[in-house]
């Protein structure tokens, strides 16, 4: 699990990054889900909350930057 206030310190091409390195480890879970070889199913879940934070503190970004 990720903590914001350490996405926070990020930059944000460090946060896309992370984003891009999720979205491949959730797609991955997720055919491993459907073959049935799935070691943590809970995991599908923390990844897609992870990936929410994260576009979250993209967003707060750019928002303090139109202000």
């Amino acid at each position: 699990m990720l903590n914001v206030p350490d996405l926070r310190n990020l930059s944000r091409q460090e946060l896309e990054d992370k984003i891009i390195a999720l979205k491949k480890s959730l797609f991955e879970m997720i055919s491993q889900k459907e073959t049935g070889h799935i070691e943590k199913p809970s995991g599908i879940k923390e990844t897609r909350r992870d990936i929410a934070r994260i576009i979250t503190v993209l967003n707060e970004m750019k928002q303090r930057k139109d202000k």
